[in-house]
C-alpha cells in the first residue's frame, strides 16, 4: 500500500487474483475447512497414522491435479476469462494484458500454498498450531519482503512474486515439524479409490457448494464493478473498505460463534437449553460488536488514513473509502451474528438452510447491484448499500427459520435487550461525533500522524467508556459481566494462583 497507494495498477492485480482464489477456495479451501480434519484425526485416534499419512499424500496429490487442470485451462485462455471483468470496457489493452500476466505468477504461488494449507492441517491434526500460525505469518512478511525488495525492478509484478516467495517460505517453515512426526508423501497408486478421500469428498460438497455461492457473489461484483469509471481503483477502494469490515466481523463474530458451537451441539436434543445458549452468544456478540460499528461509521475518515496511510493514499481515495466503509458499518452486526446463526443450524446438523439463505442474499446482492450500477450508473456506495442489504436479509431469513425450528424465541425480552443495545450505540456515536469535530478544528492539527492517533484514540476510549456506563445504567447483564471482570483485574495475582490449567508449551495456539 505505501509503495503503490489507492493506484489503478494495484486494482488490476486485485482483479487478477480473483479467479486463482476461486480455484483455490473450491478445490482446496472447502476441503481443509470441512472435511479434511476430522477424517484424519478418525485415522489418528484409530491407531491407523500410516494409513492416515498416505490418504493425506493421496488428496494432496488429487488436489493438486485438480487445480493444475483447472488452472491450466485458466492460464491458457487468461484473456477469455478475465473480459468477464471488463464488461463495462473500462480497462485498457495493457492493463488487460497485464493482469492476464499477473494472474499467470499468481496462480504458481497458489500452486504451492496449497502445499503449506495441507501441511498446517496436518499439523493442527496433531494439536501444533503454532509452528502453522507462524508459518503463516512468515507467508505474509515474505510478500511483504518480495515488493520492498523487487517494486523498483519489476514494479507491480513484485506482488505476485511476493506471494510466490512466501509460498515457498510457509512450505519450509512447515516441513521440520512434518518430518518430527514422521509424515511422508507416499500416495495411494488407487488415488479416487482411497476411501478416506473418498469420505473427504462425500463430506465436502454442501461446504464447496456455499463456498461456490460466495465466490460467485464475489465474482459478479466485481465485474459490476467493472462498470464503473476506472474500474481498477474501485475496486480496490472497495476491498479495502470490506477489508475494515470484516475485521471485527473475525475478531468478534467468528471467536463468539466458533466458542458456541460446541456447547451447542451439545444441546441440540434439548431446544430450551440450546435456545439459552444462543440467546446469550447473540446479546454477548451484538453487546461487543456495535459499539465497534458506531466507531469505523464515525471516525471512517481517520481510520482510513492511520491504515492505509495519507502520503500514498489520497484524499478522494480517503473520502471515497470512508463512505464506504460507514455504509458497510451498518452491516458489521449482521454480518457477525449471520455467523452464529450458521453454527446454530450446523449444531442442528442443517447445512441446508444455510446454503440456501447463502445463496438468496447474493442473489439479492447481484441483482441489485446490476441494477444500481449498470442501469441507473451509480457509484461505489451503491455496491455497499446493496452488500449490506443482502446480509439484512439473509439475516432476516435465518432467524425466521431458527426461530420456526426451535419452537420459537422469547421475542420481548430479546427485542427489548437489542433496543437498549441499539439506543446505547447511537447515543455513543452522536457522542463521539461532536467532541471529534471540535477536537480536529480547534485542537488538533490531524495533517499530523501523531495528532491523528491521539485524537482517534481519545475520541475511542471515550466512546467506549460512554457505551459501557449507558449499557450499566440500562441494567444489561453483558455491562455488568465486563465490569465485574474489569473490577477484578487488579486481582490477577490471586486469579491465577486459583487456576487449575497449566500452560503446555506443546499444544501452543495462536
Amino acid at each position: 500500500m505505501s509503495i503503490f497507494g489507492a493506484s489503478s495498477i494495484l486494482g488490476v492485480y486485485n482483479y487478477a487474483s480473483i479467479l486463482p482464489d476461486t480455484i483455490f477456495q473450491l478445490v482446496i479451501a472447502a476441503a481443509f475447512s470441512s472435511a479434511f480434519i476430522p477424517v484424519f484425526t478418525d485415522y489418528l485416534s484409530k491407531n491407523r497414522e500410516k494409513e492416515g499419512h498416505t490418504m493425506a499424500s493421496t488428496f494432496l496429490l488429487l488436489g493438486i491435479i485438480i487445480f493444475s487442470i483447472l488452472s491450466l485451462i485458466l492460464v491458457i485462455f487468461a484473456p477469455f476469462f478475465l473480459q468477464l471483468f471488463n464488461l463495462g470496457t473500462n480497462f485498457t489493452p495493457a492493463q488487460m494484458q497485464m493482469m492476464a500476466n499477473m494472474m499467470r505468477l499468481l496462480i504458481i504461488g497458489q500452486l504451492l500454498f496449497i502445499v503449506g494449507t495441507f501441511f498446517t492441517a496436518l499439523l493442527q491434526s496433531y494439536n501444533h498450531f503454532f509452528i502453522p500460525g507462524f508459518a503463516q505469518a512468515l507467508y505474509n512478511l515474505g510478500i511483504i519482503i518480495g515488493i520492498i525488495l523487487l517494486h523498483s525492478t519489476f514494479g507491480i509484478y513484485s506482488a505476485p512474486l511476493g506471494a510466490i516467495l512466501g509460498s515457498i517460505i510457509y512450505i519450509i517453515c512447515q516441513i521440520p515439524l512434518a518430518k518430527r512426526i514422521g509424515f511422508q508423501f507416499k500416495p495411494s497408486p488407487l488415488l479416487f479409490k482411497n476411501l478416506g478421500v473418498q469420505k473427504i469428498f462425500h463430506l465436502m460438497w454442501p461446504r464447496t457448494i456455499q463456498v461456490g455461492i460466495q465466490q460467485f457473489g464475489t465474482i459478479v461484483v466485481a465485474a459490476i464493478i467493472s462498470f464503473m469509471a476506472d474500474p481498477g481503483r474501485m475496486h480496490l477502494l472497495f476491498d479495502y473498505a470490506k477489508t475494515l469490515m470484516f475485521a471485527p466481523v473475525s475478531l468478534i463474530g467468528y471467536s463468539i460463534a466458533q466458542a458456541a458451537f460446541p456447547v451447542l451441539s451439545r444441546e441440540k436434543d434439548n431446544l430450551e437449553e440450546f435456545k439459552v445458549t444462543f440467546i446469550a452468544s447473540f446479546n454477548q456478540m451484538l453487546y461487543l460488536i456495535l459499539p465497534i460499528s458506531a466507531l469505523l461509521f464515525v471516525l471512517r475518515i481517520p481510520i482510513v488514513r492511520l491504515i492505509y496511510g495519507a502520503d500514498k493514499f489520497d484524499w478522494p481515495a480517503t473520502v471515497l473509502t470512508g463512505m464506504t466503509l460507514a455504509i458497510l458499518a451498518i452491516s458489521i452486526f449482521a454480518q457477525a451474528l449471520i455467523v452464529l446463526f450458521y453454527r446454530a443450524f450446523y449444531a442442528l446438523h442443517n447445512s441446508f438452510i444455510p446454503l440456501i439463505t447463502s445463496a438468496i442474499s447474493t442473489i439479492f446482492l447481484v441483482i441489485s447491484g446490476y441494477i444500481l450500477v449498470v442501469l441507473n450508473h451509480q457509484g461505489l456506495s451503491s455496491i455497499a448499500v446493496a452488500f449490506s442489504a443482502a446480509n439484512f436479509i439473509q439475516l432476516l431469513c435465518l432467524f425466521i427459520l431458527l426461530d420456526k425450528k426451535t419452537n420459537g424465541f422469547d421475542k420481548k425480552s430479546l427485542l427489548r435487550t437489542m433496543s437498549k443495545f441499539f439506543f446505547a450505540t447511537v447515543i455513543t456515536g452522536t457522542a463521539i461525533y461532536i467532541p471529534i469535530k471540535l477536537l480536529d478544528k480547534l485542537v488538533f492539527d490531524t495533517t499530523r500522524t501523531a495528532n491523528l492517533v491521539i485524537l482517534t484514540g481519545i475520541a475511542s476510549l471515550a466512546g467506549l467508556l460512554i457505551y459501557l456506563l449507558l449499557t450499566w445504567a440500562f441494567r444489561i447483564r453483558e455491562a455488568q459481566t465486563y465490569i465485574q471482570i474489569c473490577k477484578q483485574i487488579g486481582n490477577w495475582r490471586d486469579i491465577l494462583g486459583k487456576s487449575d490449567e497449566v500452560i503446555d508449551a506443546n499444544r501452543t495456539s495462536i
